[in-house]
């Protein structure tokens, strides 16, 4: 149902641009920031505004930060001998979360696309080729998501640094701790089989 209250439903309208958000969503949304008061509301769009113009790209690997380096950059506890290499500061978040992982990594903010008009040059290859460059990185883990776009993305960065020696891996992908396997896809169970260890 479209509103006759213009700032209301250009409120719903930009709510429901965001990625995932439908349209009852985007009501339920702009309802809220209506029943906010006045300094909530104020704290709410200076919050945004905030986000938008303080947080900026790592100047080393790309990733959301408020300096010129992500606190990842600058950590000495890092290994800087291997870079994992994501599609968005989202998977950063995620492979984070699992505190497994103690190397740095590189944001390639998308995936080679044709279909959507991405080539390499839309997305962030020629800054970590450069990052290669010193001789410090032995090992990059291409993480890119397990679709036709991340698989392509993962393959033409490992064809630009197979003449470089630098060892190039790829994430295993499988079924999920706690899924049936009935309910798993040809792709995530071929892999599975794949990338099977010994017990």
């Amino acid at each position: 149902m479209a509103y006759n209250l213009a700032p209301l439903q250009n409120l719903i309208d930009q709510f429901e641009r965001m990625q995932g958000i439908g349209h009852k969503t985007a009501q339920r949304m702009a309802f809220y920031v209506l029943g906010l008061s006045s300094e909530e509301a104020n704290a709410f769009a200076n919050a945004i505004t905030d986000a938008h113009t303080k947080i900026k790209q790592c100047k080393i690997c790309c990733d959301l930060a408020d300096d010129e380096l992500c606190p990842i950059c600058k950590s000495e506890s890092r290994d800087k001998s291997v870079i994992c290499v994501v599609e968005d500061p989202r998977d950063v978040a995620a492979i984070e979360r699992t505190h497994e992982y103690k190397g740095t990594y590189h944001v390639l903010h998308g995936a080679i696309s044709p279909m959507d008009n991405i080539g390499p040059d839309q997305i962030r290859i020629k800054e970590l080729i450069a990052r290669l460059s010193d001789g410090v990185v032995e090992e990059v883990i291409m993480a890119t998501n397990p679709t036709v776009e991340g698989e392509a993305t993962a393959m033409y960065i490992s064809r630009l640094l197979k003449p470089m020696g630098i060892t190039v891996s790829r994430l295993a992908y499988g079924v999920p701790v706690g899924a049936d396997l009935e309910y798993a896809d040809e792709v995530t169970l071929s892999r599975a089989i794949e990338g099977r260890s010994l017990i």
